[in-house]
């Protein structure tokens, strides 16, 4: 029988926790074996002893607890090590996420797809909340080349190689569709119902969004220069090196014609792109040599769909 994995990172979400448990037993796949993980990360509530009752209970509980909070990527990243599902599905532990959707993953994901995003097509947040996220999404599907609507939503679910093989931090937990899609896993998307807040507070800001932007450059990066940052670096420093020779041809010129440019700003910039385009293929050959020494010390085989 196959196993499906619910991991459910928590942060003071005490109160939601016992009525989370029975909307996801009432609406748990038939035929699947199951566990639940539960990772504390810094509750400063009651939410620990409210996930060791469950355990008391149903040995298919469990809890992973961090001495402080770490953050969601990390709470993740904890629980991908541990589970044993086949299916592994993520969901928040403030009762937004809807467990009435389980087998709506678990269908798609049996349709052939190794990561199934969920998209809260219909949100119950504030204005302030929905307008900066639907702009983050926007541009993060045109750096990251994956086309979902929703990189946000924190209800998701993955063929257990998918986590297993992926290693996130920071705030990478949104971009894990995009790491996965990099080594060659199929990706999908589906429409989840989202539920208002009963209980407790979001513990997010604006300045996730911020933190966000970041990392969804360095999925950007990691997505189309992971093993050949020359590329990247080698056409910026094309262009400063060339911006430069064009600069100092032209005051060479100037010069031959008995101009004086020894005080002419345009010297110190035509000087400037010059060492910065030897700066930007400085660091595409260094950048090189570091994959190279990465692909010779750890073969990583992801990206093999069948081996015989």
């Amino acid at each position: 029988m196959e196993k499906i994995s619910i991991v459910v990172p928590v942060y003071n979400e005490e109160e939601s926790l016992p009525l989370l448990y029975e909307k996801v037993m009432e609406n748990f796949p038939q035929g699947y074996d199951r566990e639940i993980w539960f990772v504390n990360d810094g509750s400063s509530d009651g939410s620990v002893d409210v996930i060791k009752s469950l355990i008391a209970k149903d040995d298919k509980v469990h809890l992973i607890s961090f001495r402080k909070n770490f953050g969601k990527a990390t709470a993740l990243q904890a629980a991908f090590r541990n589970v044993e599902g086949d299916i592994v599905i993520t969901m928040d532990a403030d009762l937004q996420d809807d467990p009435i959707e389980l087998s709506n993953f678990v269908n798609k994901i049996n349709e052939g797809y190794d990561v199934v995003s969920g998209w809260k097509k219909e949100r119950h947040d504030p204005l302030e909340k929905r307008l900066p996220s639907k702009l983050f999404n926007k541009v993060t599907a045109k750096l990251s080349g994956v086309n979902l609507h929703d990189f946000n939503c924190g209800y998701k679910a993955y063929r257990k190689e998918v986590v297993k093989s992926i290693d996130i931090y920071g705030e990478m937990h949104r971009y894990i569709p995009c790491l996965a899609y990099r080594k060659g896993f199929k990706i999908a998307e589906i429409v989840v119902h989202h539920n208002k807040r009963e209980f407790g507070k979001s513990k997010y800001g604006f300045e996730r969004y911020l933190r966000g932007l970041f990392d969804a450059i360095t999925v950007a990066f990691l997505g189309k220069y992971y093993d050949r940052p020359m590329h990247l670096f080698g056409k910026g420093g094309l262009f400063c090196a060339f911006i430069g020779f064009v600069i100092c041809l032209y005051l060479t010129v100037l010069w031959l014609l008995g101009n004086s440019i020894g005080t002419r700003p345009l010297l110190m910039l035509g000087v400037l792109m010059l060492i910065l385009g030897m700066q930007m293929f400085s660091i595409g050959l260094i950048g090189d040599m570091l994959v190279d020494a990465t692909i010779h010390s750890r073969y990583d085989e992801s990206h093999i769909k069948e081996k015989i």
